[in-house]
């Protein structure tokens, strides 16, 4: 399973590339703006500094909406780095564009999947990942991680290369269903990732072996 960080943050993004688990980026405006990072010069130079301290893949989304330009804008992002992968909205213009940038060998990201049938036309559309959103679901009361199991169903039933990259992913406890199920990615802050290291039992046989150590040295 990779392990992507979804944040514009570069010190948590540098704080898992240092951990040495992570497999790459995704970010969106929302998260640039988080940041205070605004205007399309500033814009682009961030991604180029995610690329530099990232391995893997980092997604960058387009703000257009319409087929042309969502072409246009996808095509400047993948210019930027190879890394680079063009994040695209499930709407239908999109499926369209990621069926073109996919005979262009540009690498997609399909976001805001909700549904196993946006999920399928992801697929048939070739696109390199598709985003369900776990965390969203479940504020609806829909359960998220069944929607990865039946994504995880279709895919495998026919093949489709597309990766299951499930986005929103809150706690621990999302991040360890969707591996149970099979999904190839989560993404979601690094308090997710970091929350993996924690076990109280861990912590208190650690107490203890520093306390026998430090007695038997005769501290």
């Amino acid at each position: 399973m990779k392990f992507f960080i979804d944040t514009a943050n570069l010190a948590q993004i540098k704080e898992a590339q240092d951990l040495g688990v992570l497999d790459g980026v995704t970010t969106n405006p929302s998260l640039m703006a988080k940041e205070g990072i605004s205007g399309e010069e500033n814009v682009i130079n961030h991604y180029k500094a995610i690329c530099d301290i990232v391995d893997g893949d980092v997604s960058a989304e387009v703000i257009s909406t319409d087929y042309d330009n969502i072409i246009k804008e996808g095509e400047a992002l993948a210019a930027l780095n190879p890394k680079i992968v063009v994040k695209v909205p499930m709407i239908k213009d999109g499926v369209k564009a990621i069926k073109y940038f996919s005979q262009k060998g540009i690498k997609t990201n399909c976001t805001l999947v909700f549904s196993a049938g946006q999920a399928l036309l992801a697929a048939k559309a070739g696109a390199t990942y598709v985003s369900p959103f776990v965390g969203r679901l479940d504020d609806i009361s829909v359960d998220g991680l069944g929607l990865i199991e039946e994504i995880r169903l279709i895919y495998d039933n026919y093949g489709f290369k597309t990766e299951i990259l499930a986005a929103s992913v809150r706690h621990s406890a999302h991040l360890l269903g969707c591996a149970k199920i099979g999904a190839d990615v989560m993404t979601g802050p690094l308090s997710v990732i970091l929350s993996l290291l924690k076990h109280p039992l861990t912590d208190s046989g650690l107490a203890q072996f520093l306390a026998d150590h430090a007695k038997a040295a005769g501290k």
